[in-house]
């Protein structure tokens, strides 16, 4: 390139460093008093050349390159790095998918100033934490036991073991010899009978060969009835033996076709608390029937025992039906119920 060119190219006021004005009398003053030689080989002084100038600009492009590297790791760096947090996690509680690189025990280091070969890494087996089952500790004091309940039932068996019952804890029972026919049977005929806390007589239970009785005709009123499930009569199985509490009022009978010449009935009850065949406990008129009831050994007649000296032993039928609420009713009805031969 010929100088002019390079002084037109160098004129740019970017890229020209500032120089010293020259003197123009100077100048022309060389003009005309000598010839000047011009040559493309002397470098005009402050002229900076095309090649410098893209070398600078390579110099300018780079540096920011390298800047916009370091912000960009940097950047990179600070997203990689997590919350800090004060506790640190617990050690076993986190498991490792890859091997850790651990440095080989055999490796010797050489005298030399060659570095020396790369460790061997040994994959360490990774194994999962098996929790240790918890184990309860042991109550410090044993659990207080619960209260021991007193037996509020005690039960009597008569001598040859079919006939037995129970009655409550406090009550009392007297066995005594029972009627008997024929002669060499006394031992299989008991009388029982059944006192309660305060010494009362309040029921019999008879078990034996031989007994009697009689009947008549009679208005029943039943209050309360039950089946006794331990005791079934060889009379007839298909007739229940049960627990009964009703009245009885004496009544006229009338056969068909008769005129009556006495229609009233007394009209004092019999109260009465027994147990005997269900066909034999039904209400209205009908006959009294006994509390007798067959069983394999005998007779079995159980009943209960009101105070003689009232007469009726309630004054009226509401009286009656209110002691069916009191616990002296609960118990008789329970010491009938338990009542099984065997």
């Amino acid at each position: 390139m010929d100088p002019i060119k390079n002084q037109i190219s160098a004129i740019d006021p970017l890229t020209i460093d500032p120089v010293t004005e020259p003197n123009g009398e100077e100048a022309l003053h060389k003009i005309l008093s000598g010839s000047t030689v011009y040559s493309d080989s002397r470098p005009l002084a402050g002229v900076t050349s095309l090649e410098g100038r893209r070398r600078r600009k390579a110099q300018i492009a780079g540096g920011l390159l390298l800047g916009a590297a370091a912000v960009t790791a940097g950047v990179l760096v600070a997203a990689n790095f997590g919350t800090v947090t004060s506790t640190p996690a617990p050690a076993n509680t986190v498991t490792s998918t890859e091997a850790t690189p651990t440095p080989s025990a055999s490796v010797t280091p050489t005298p030399t100033a060659t570095p020396s070969a790369t460790p061997t890494a040994s994959p360490t087996p990774t194994t999962t934490p098996v929790p240790t089952p918890t184990v309860p500790a042991a109550p410090t004091t044993a659990p207080a036991a619960p209260p021991v309940q007193a037996p509020t039932l005690q039960t009597f068996t008569f001598p040859d073991g079919h006939l037995s019952f129970t009655y409550p804890v406090g009550w009392s029972v007297r066995a005594e010899q029972g009627p008997y026919d024929p002669p060499g049977t006394a031992e299989a005929s008991r009388i029982v009978t059944v006192f309660d806390a305060a010494g009362a007589e309040v029921a019999r239970v008879f078990n034996g060969n031989y007994a009697d009785g009689t009947g008549g005709w009679v208005k029943r009123t039943v209050y309360d009835r039950a089946t006794v499930p331990g005791v079934v009569s060889t009379t007839s199985a298909s007739d229940p033996v049960q627990f009964g509490f009703f009245a009885h009022q004496a009544a006229m009978m009338v056969h068909p076709g008769e005129t009556p010449s006495i229609a009233e009935m007394d009209q004092t009850p019999t109260y009465i608390m027994d147990v005997r065949l269900a066909s034999e406990m039904q209400s209205g008129e009908t006959g009294s029937g006994i509390n007798q009831v067959r069983v394999p050994n005998g007779i079995m007649s159980a009943y209960a025992i009101f105070d003689p000296a009232k007469q009726p032993a309630f004054a009226t039928p509401e009286a009656a039906k209110a002691w069916m609420k009191t616990t002296q009713y609960a118990q008789l009805k329970a010491l009938f119920l338990s009542l099984s031969y065997k």
